[in-house]
């Protein structure tokens, strides 16, 4: 099998696309990768004539000492027991000048592969139709993907920052005062000068003053006297009033 494709993108455009796995990938038509798999794996529709067949594998892309790459493939088929392999050389070359095509470069497939399954079933001339179909497409994507810039190394993630000390909640014995409460200076020195003078006894007996003297109970005597002279009188009235009607009975 060969098969020839002109691609009007410079040679060395093109030799950095081939030696890159992950713009190769994309240059592969219809290829749906796999996550996480090898960047060149994954399912692909083949259509062949009115018939179209799915195969999973996986293709490697390797360069050799004289310039040309090495491909190797293998796949099988998604619903079905058939399988594929493929060797291929792709090789790359600048146009000649003479050609109406323009400057550019030509990409050369040779190789061999080999088929089992639904593909034997196809007719031969529509096989090699797809195959050349395809070839042709994936040289053409190969430019598109040679002149997109090179995605450059993912930056290094910074380091994560660390966190902010968060202060401790104050403890119980810090904002709580349990200390006795200090007396003012001047409560102080008007005690001392009341204490002069006087014996100790008298000093424990004294009754505080100040801040800490007793609050005197309300005065109730003047209700408690007003109560005890009007039951008295109440009792002389009542008496006085029996004694009164029982006079004017026996005069009746």
């Amino acid at each position: 099998m060969e098969h020839e494709v002109f691609v009007p993108v410079p040679v060395d455009r093109l030799r950095e696309a081939l030696a890159d796995p992950a713009r190769v990938a994309r240059a592969v038509p219809g290829l749906q990768q796999d996550a996480g798999a090898e960047p060149i794996a994954g399912r692909l529709k083949v259509r062949v004539g009115s018939h179209s067949v799915t195969y999973r594998g996986s293709v490697r892309v390797s360069g050799q000492d004289d310039g040309s790459y090495a491909v190797e493939g293998d796949a099988v088929e998604a619903r079905g027991t058939g399988a594929v392999k493929l060797a291929l050389t792709i090789r790359v070359r600048e146009a000649d000048e003479s050609s109406d095509s323009g400057s550019g470069s030509t990409v050369t497939f040779d190789g061999t592969a080999s088929a089992d399954g639904r593909v034997t079933e196809l007719p031969s001339d529509a096989v090699a139709s797809a195959v050349g179909r395809l070839l042709s497409r994936f040289a053409e994507n190969l430019g598109v993907a040679a002149e997109e810039p090179q995605e450059p190394e993912a930056m290094k993630a910074p380091e994560p920052e660390a966190p902010a000390a968060v202060p401790e909640p104050p403890s119980v014995f810090e904002t709580e005062d349990l200390t006795e409460p200090v007396v003012p200076p001047a409560e102080a020195a008007h005690a001392r000068r009341t204490m002069i003078g006087r014996s100790a006894e008298e000093v424990d007996h004294a009754p505080p003053r100040g801040r800490y003297a007793p609050v005197p109970a309300p005065h109730t005597g003047g209700a408690n006297s007003a109560l005890r002279w009007a039951a008295p009188a109440a009792a002389v009235v009542l008496a006085s009033a029996i004694v009164v009607g029982r006079a004017l009975r026996r005069r009746r």
